[in-house]
């Protein structure tokens, strides 16, 4: 049975349409607010699927970098509750299913904050800090704490519970400090921004 041109081309144009929104991985090097944005809300890719793809690469490239010290257990239910939201039309927040890394000082309610510290390595802050909490009121997921000089204290971010973070591009050299592991991070693409300080 010989099918018609059009019946074949219809279904060619489904399949490839089908195919595409399902199959296509979101690519986390040099992401942006805006390109995240435009994969979730042109339906390229689900927040999971964003998620997903940051926690890869730092699976993948933390173990040389070193400047993430825990990622949120969370963090995939919290993209799935987005696209829960997204799914009604309730996507709204500047940051809406953008990933974040944090400097670990930064208090967070669902992970631990050490301030690099072995001392402090089960300290559990009952509240988020008030940055943390506009984030998150924005719609940002908090993926994780980096690494940080030990309790920001000095410049090379090197702490007794993370041990050295070294700069992605060249591992001779630090990535500087206290917020290199900020630094280190965001340039490895293991998150569209991340939290630091300066004095």
């Amino acid at each position: 049975m010989k099918l018609s041109p059009i019946i074949t081309i219809q279904a060619l144009l489904t399949t490839t349409t089908a195919t595409v929104t399902l199959h296509t991985s979101f690519d986390a090097r040099e992401a942006t607010i805006e390109t995240v944005h435009n994969a979730l809300f042109s339906r390229l890719n689900t927040c999971r699927d964003i998620v997903s793809s940051f926690i890869a690469r730092i699976e993948a490239y933390n173990p040389t970098i070193n400047a993430v010290l825990t990622l949120n257990p969370h963090a995939l239910d919290i993209a799935d509750e987005l696209d829960a939201r997204l799914s009604i039309g309730n996507a709204t927040g500047a940051l809406f299913c953008v990933p974040v890394l944090l400097k670990d000082n930064y208090d967070t309610k669902d992970m631990n904050t050490t301030g690099g510290s072995l001392a402090l390595a089960g300290s559990q802050p009952s509240e988020d800090a008030p940055s943390v909490r506009a984030m998150k009121d924005a719609g940002a997921i908090m993926l994780g704490k980096v690494n940080l000089h030990e309790l920001a204290l000095e410049g090379i971010s090197v702490s007794s519970l993370g041990g050295q973070t070294f700069n992605p591009y060249d591992q001779t050299r630090t990535p500087g400090g206290s917020s290199g592991g900020t630094g280190a991070a965001i340039a490895a693409g293991f998150a569209v921004f991340g939290t630091g300080m300066t004095c």
